[in-house]
């Protein structure tokens, strides 16, 4: 079985639009505009990817990433990592050329199915809708957050609203930064 994780940027109220400067957005570019940079607080995102086999996104973030991503060099090892999206709507004809093979998967069940795989880690970057759906269908079994010292109010939020049992996550790995960044990593407890 595949372990599912989802890695974000979220405000300390649990905002995570617009991190790096995507439009429509009132505090778009949070990240940078508004944090010092601390390069030893991003080491986990190159960590993530050496380690995922795959991402899972949603169609809005997989437009917006597919955009700009397979030509930055940040972003290298995602280039030709299999890519799955979830969507209703997206067809082949949405899909780019230059970033590797993408499957389109179709509903929550899909992405259990796949998660029953062999393979290696699936990781969720953005994708708001889809991480409120994982959650909800309890498909996530890892979160990597870099929690940033900032309340941005109204926004779409990491968490999913739905009235639900509690669940219970345990911290495996942390670290507070000068600038008031902290990590967070929570393996969900099932």
């Amino acid at each position: 079985m595949r372990t599912l994780i989802s890695t974000a940027f979220v405000s300390l109220d649990g905002v995570m639009e617009a991190p790096g400067g995507e439009p429509g957005y009132r505090n778009s570019g949070w990240t940078f505009k508004d944090v010092e940079f601390v390069p030893e607080a991003f080491e986990i995102k190159g960590r993530e990817q050496k380690e995922a086999a795959a991402m899972l996104l949603g169609r809005v973030s997989y437009e917006a990433f597919s955009a700009v991503w397979p030509d930055m060099e940040d972003f290298a090892d995602y280039k030709a990592m299999p890519k799955y999206v979830v969507s209703t709507g997206l067809t082949e004809d949405g899909l780019v050329s230059n970033w590797g093979d993408t499957t389109i998967l179709r509903s929550l069940d899909d992405v259990a199915a796949l998660k029953e795989t062999e393979g290696g880690p699936l990781i969720v970057h953005g994708s708001a809708t889809l991480n409120h759906g994982l959650s909800d269908a309890g498909l996530i079994d890892r979160y990597h957050l870099l929690v940033f010292p900032l309340l941005l109010g109204a926004g779409k939020r990491l968490f999913s609203a739905t009235d639900k049992d509690t669940q219970k996550l345990k911290l495996v790995e942390h670290e507070a930064y000068a600038n008031g960044l902290q990590k967070n990593v929570f393996d969900v407890v099932r």
